[in-house]
């Protein structure tokens, strides 16, 4: 077959979008790791940066809110869930129709991936923003964590407030 008589590439143009940013979340979520781990001093504790924000450092070897803290073989579990998972978010992204979905999926992939680094390299994820009000704290995240919840949380609304009809076409394929 003569290149002249195949069909020209499919152009994936939300895909690339989603692909570009999950890389974007990616490399800002490890560029502020490194930067914290290497080059903000916590000896003395945690760095104040606004009155409700602290930078500290938490290796947080379990999941979300430090649950399910594990070592060992527990940690390689966690590895290969997160692998597994970060494949089919990716292969979910490839196929997103929608831009907002692409844009959601490719913030919890950047994520996602983010985290399955540290645990690779460090046994344990890089948590340092700590968010408070008086006696009250948050847990302590990080970049990684914050797009993985921006992203669920617009998935969440494109379900919840996607139209009918936009609901049908996007789930019949």
């Amino acid at each position: 077959m003569s290149e002249a008589a195949l069909p020209p590439p499919r152009r994936n143009t939300t895909a690339a979008v989603g692909f570009i940013l999950a890389a974007v979340i990616f490399v800002v979520d490890q560029a502020t790791k490194l930067f914290v781990l290497h080059r903000v001093d916590l000896s003395e504790g945690p760095v104040a940066l606004l009155p409700f924000v602290d930078i500290t450092l938490v290796w947080n070897r379990g999941i979300s809110y430090g649950l399910f803290q594990q070592e060992g073989l527990g940690r390689w579990l966690l590895v290969a869930v997160t692998a597994v998972a970060s494949i089919a978010l990716a292969v979910w992204l490839w196929r997103a129709k929608k831009m907002m979905v692409a844009i959601a999926v490719a913030l919890i992939l950047g994520g996602a991936v983010g985290n399955l680094v540290d645990r690779v390299v460090y046994g344990a994820v890089v948590d340092f923003v700590s968010m408070h009000y008086g006696q009250f704290s948050w847990y302590v995240f990080n970049v990684a964590d914050a797009a993985i919840v921006i992203g669920v949380i617009v998935l969440v609304a494109d379900a919840v407030f996607a139209r009918p009809q936009a609901r049908a076409s996007s789930t019949s394929s």
